[in-house]
């Protein structure tokens, strides 16, 4: 019986570095977009090349394992070469995969990871399997009997067991954490509710938490400094329509901005904890789940979650690759006593 089981998308990732890309800042009155870009029409020399094994089922099972937690996980493959890498990963990563779909007429997912000289990246995504898991192939029992079930996000008609694994978890006593993802928050709020309701503790990216309320974040006004305020006022707005339940714990990420919470009485607030920066690849998986995993060790510590979540974040952004830098719970507690003056703060809802 697993402590935790993992359901999410499982991909080979390649990553390419270029020198020749370029950041490009687009702003209007409200909002800013950077876009990478090449020369138009040119074929341009691969600065860096590197192959990785990825996707937010794998990212979070390597983790949880790696923690310390019984793991096992749900994610879909086809028959190729692909998810003959993806098995090779796994034979010293301490996960069951005896719940892995395997379908030989799919292909397994693919990436291509654009990486800038920033650290940040832009990824090409082929989902294959990934978006195409269907309720037969669940297995429940396995479910039914695990202490927590993390979801990461799922991509096309995968979204459409969603709602009845979480109702399904919960009815059997399961804890249930959802890292939430833009596929199925584009189906619109309704449909995100019925997956709210029966989710401990929901994770989303503050451009996600804004899509799926339809709430945008106002940009300061001479007469009003939003930026100065522990959490904006409409990021207010976003955790209360975001938590359709009293029992529910809802985190919102903010990029370099660092991390927020809300469980209904408190607000609480995490900065990024300090830390070269590779590759952002992975950062948001690992801190979703070392928050899961550390917000059931440290017996409901809201705060201390939040900063042991940074900490194993901040660690993934110094390698390459989205499980390379992962820190066990010790390595993680140690980081914690070294730096005391890295700290939450909470303040009254």
């Amino acid at each position: 019986m697993a402590d935790v089981i993992t359901i999410g998308s499982a991909t080979m990732d390649v990553f390419v570095e270029c020198d020749d890309a370029n950041i490009v800042s687009v702003r209007k009155k409200d909002r800013s977009t950077d876009f990478m870009s090449y020369p138009y029409g040119s074929k341009l020399e691969i600065t860096d090349f590197d192959t990785q094994v990825g996707g937010g089922g794998v990212n979070t099972a390597t983790n949880f394992a790696n923690l310390g937690y019984k793991t096992s996980a749900i994610f879909k493959v086809g028959d190729d070469i692909y998810s003959k890498g993806i098995f090779k990963f796994f034979k010293d990563k301490n996960v069951n995969l005896d719940s892995v779909i395997k379908d030989d007429d799919d292909t397994t997912g693919f990436s291509i990871i654009l990486t800038s000289f920033e650290g940040d990246r832009t990824v090409l995504a082929h989902r294959g399997a990934n978006a195409h898991i269907k309720k037969s192939e669940i297995d429940f029992d396995e479910i039914k009997k695990a202490l927590l079930l993390y979801i990461a996000p799922l991509n096309g008609d995968s979204n459409k067991v969603l709602d009845e694994i979480v109702r399904f978890a919960k009815e059997h006593d399961t804890y249930v954490c959802f890292n939430a993802g833009t596929t199925g928050i584009k189906k619109g709020f309704n449909y995100l509710k019925k997956i709210l309701e029966y989710s401990h503790v929901v994770v989303m990216n503050k451009e996600e938490a804004s899509m799926a309320t339809g709430i945008r974040l106002r940009s300061d006004t001479k007469e009003e400094k939003f930026s100065e305020q522990l959490v904006h006022p409409d990021m207010k707005e976003m955790f209360k329509k975001l938590k359709v339940a009293d029992y529910q714990l809802i985190v919102i990420t903010d990029g370099g901005h660092g991390a927020y919470a809300y469980n209904g009485r408190n607000y609480y607030y995490c900065p990024c904890f300090d830390a070269p920066v590779t590759s952002t690849l992975g950062a948001g998986d690992a801190f979703a789940s070392t928050f899961c995993a550390a917000y059931h060790k440290f017996d409901g510590d809201i705060g201390k979650a939040l900063v042991a979540a940074s900490i194993n974040s901040a660690a993934v952004c110094s390698k390459f690759g989205a499980t390379q830098g992962l820190l066990t719970f010790e390595e993680i507690i140690k980081k914690m006593k070294e730096h005391p003056e890295f700290k939450y703060t909470m303040i009254s809802a």
